[in-house]
């Protein structure tokens, strides 16, 4: 019996101090005590997912609020209103109520404080991301609660949390001074932060003036898109851009990272001459832009809650430096400082994932705070090495350029000199040839003028021929334009009137270019008109003999509104059918035309049905003494 009494005791105890594991804790502070976070089981949270709860009704159901696991509470369902609760026990009044407590994410929306005053009752203090900044208890970057009531004894605190971004609730207890000295602090670090970041954009915009290079431009977008992203997320902007515009905090730090990626993927293509030495990365950037750009178009006019997913600028930054990498191994030495760049900016985001997943923290807390905003000062830093770098190198490319052209030109000195001399030789000797020659040109010169009186006097005789056979000439030219004259009237003739074959008939119109040119001045003989805005002014068209308006623009065919418009067989070939139709009446059959041609009989047949009703309209046109022939048919 007593050994089952000692064990029923033993169990009872060890499911008291289990439950004392996992109950909350409740802080003793002293004057001592200058700052303390809360973690772990000395938070408890309540999720409210009605959204509706008040703070009496949430003071009910103190039984229902859970321990906190892990290190900082995180708002799991950003849908639902998160309501946290610590206690404290003053084991000695603090005087002067020197005493606040602070929150750290300064991305959470709306931050709400119940703190017990002397009386017992509550006071309730707003803040966040979402209320006006000069609203604020302090005009401070972070969220801070005053403590009402500092005397000795136990309280419970209450604070209500609502965002729409993932927060990591960090509630810290700091005394007044403490408070004051750490922000100072932090301000000076920002200072340095964002002033290094000015030097920068200073520094790369003087070089762009200077050289003109553009890739110094795209780095000071980036910069001052890195600055912007920064004081979003510090809180930094918000309290001395927008402070009376909370709602641009839903949307500038989604607007900042987008620009900081573009201007990323552009300055590494303008750096890395991407387009030149990997033109498959190259296009892959492109896509990238175009993506990101659709992606934040996207979320800036449907859905702008999906800007709270950063972590998709992953992908155009893990691009790039796949990108700096592989034109490294292929010898480019510049993109050796990018990649190193690159290499530190993705270990600060490893540590601020790390962070944020809660396996960070055995590191400082100030580390994984800051690791983001220190990894970008050495990731500009080491750009600006590889700017500088790349500007060393073509500095020394040119150099070495200059040292060849000098090195060439005293080469081609001493070579010109050398040539001069062995020419000054050459100049001697041949001097003294051609003195030697000219003495022996002196006595054939006595030889020639003798022939020369010679042959002046078969000039003159030579002459007088060549006048009488010019004279001639003119008359043989003469006979001959009249014959050839002759010659067209009577082919012509024929061709109006008489049957020829195909071979005599190419004679008159041997080529597509004839043929146009016989029906441009047939079609235009009186003046031209636009037939669709009656313009009387054109030039040359892209078609043989075609006519485009200079008023509309309009080209119109030499063939258009012709018997031969919409012709589907060699216009010269055309032009045999209906001069073989004409001058047979209409007799000829169509396989005769295939035969002839050398085209199929149903082609023929189908000219030989249109030229024949052409045919018939001409007859009353003849009857009233209108050219005859067969080109009165092509109009």
């Amino acid at each position: 019996m007593c050994a089952f009494k000692r064990t029923l005791l033993l169990f009872i105890y060890l499911c008291v101090s289990t439950s004392n594991i996992f109950a909350q804790k409740t802080i003793p502070i002293d004057s001592s005590v200058q700052q303390y976070k809360f973690t772990l089981n000395e938070i408890e949270y309540l999720e409210d997912s009605t959204n509706k709860l008040s703070f009496d009704q949430v003071r009910g159901l103190n039984s229902s609020f859970k321990s906190n696991l892990i290190y900082y509470p995180i708002n799991k369902n950003r849908e639902y209103t998160y309501w946290y609760k610590i206690k404290l026990r003053f084991t000695q009044t603090i005087a002067n109520k020197s005493c606040l407590f602070e929150f750290f994410d300064q991305t959470t929306e709306n931050v709400t404080a119940y703190i017990p005053n002397e009386k017992g009752d509550y006071i309730i203090n707003h803040s966040g991301a979402g209320v006006n900044f000069r609203d604020r208890l302090y005009h401070h970057k972070n969220f801070e609660f005053l403590i009402q009531n500092t005397s000795k004894g136990e309280y419970t605190y209450y604070f209500k949390l609502k965002s729409n971004n993932p927060v990591k609730v960090i509630i810290v207890y700091r005394t007044l001074g403490y408070f004051i000295k750490y922000a100072l602090s932090e301000y000076l670090l920002f200072g340095l932060f964002y002033g290094m970041i000015l030097i920068f954009c200073f520094h790369n915009l003087l070089m762009f003036t200077a050289v003109r290079k553009k890739q110094y431009l795209y780095y000071v977008f980036y910069i001052l898109s890195v600055a912007l992203y920064e004081m979003s997320v510090d809180g930094i902007a918000f309290q001395y851009i927008w402070p009376g515009h909370p709602a641009y905090n839903d949307y500038v730090y989604g607007i900042a990272l987008y620009a900081m990626s573009i201007c990323a993927l552009i300055f590494t293509k303008e750096l890395l001459q991407v387009k030149l030495k990997a033109y498959n990365f190259y296009r892959l950037l492109n896509a990238i832009i175009v993506l990101r750009s659709a992606y934040f178009l996207y979320c800036l006019f449907i859905d702008k809650s999906l800007f709270i997913y950063k972590f998709v600028e992953v992908v155009p930054l893990s691009i790039a430096f796949v990108t700096g990498i592989y034109i490294y191994k292929n010898g480019f030495k510049p993109a050796r400082f990018f990649v190193l760049a690159y290499a530190v900016l993705f270990t600060g985001f490893i540590v601020k994932a790390i962070d944020a997943l809660g396996y960070a923290n055995f590191l400082p807390a100030f580390l994984t705070y800051y690791s983001i905003g220190f990894c970008f000062i050495m990731e500009m830093l080491f750009l600006s090495f590889a700017i500088g770098d790349q500007v060393r190198i073509i500095r020394k490319e040119k150099d070495n350029a200059r040292d060849e052209i000098i090195r060439q030109m005293d080469i081609n000195n001493r070579l010109k000199d050398s040539i001069n001399k062995e020419l000054e030789m050459q100049v001697n000797a041949r001097t003294k040839e051609l003195i030697r020659k000219s003495e022996e040109l002196e006595d054939h010169s006595k030889i020639i003028e003798e022939q020369n009186d010679l042959l002046i006097n078969i000039n003159h005789q030579l002459e007088e021929q060549s006048a009488e056979i010019s004279r001639m000439n003119i008359l043989l030219e003469k006979d001959n334009v009249q014959l050839k004259t002759d010659i067209d009237k009577v082919t012509e003739a024929r061709a109006l009137s008489t049957e020829l074959n195909f071979e005599e008939f190419s004679a008159k119109y041997p080529d597509q270019e004839s043929c146009y040119k016989f029906l441009a001045e047939l079609k235009w003989r009186a003046d031209y008109t636009c037939t669709r805005c009656s313009h009387s002014i054109y030039n040359a068209g892209r078609a043989p003999y075609s006519r485009r308006c200079t008023k509309c623009s309009y080209e119109e065919s030499a063939m258009y509104n012709t018997i031969f418009e919409n012709n589907r067989i060699p216009i010269n070939k055309a032009f045999y059918i209906v001069y073989l139709i004409y001058s047979s009446k209409g007799t000829i059959s169509s396989h005769q035309l295939s035969q002839k041609l050398g085209i199929r009989q149903s082609t023929c047949w189908a000219y030989a049905i249109r030229i024949k009703k052409a045919m018939q309209d001409h007859k009353s046109l003849r009857k009233k003494g209108n050219p005859q022939g067969w080109v009165s048919l092509v109009m």
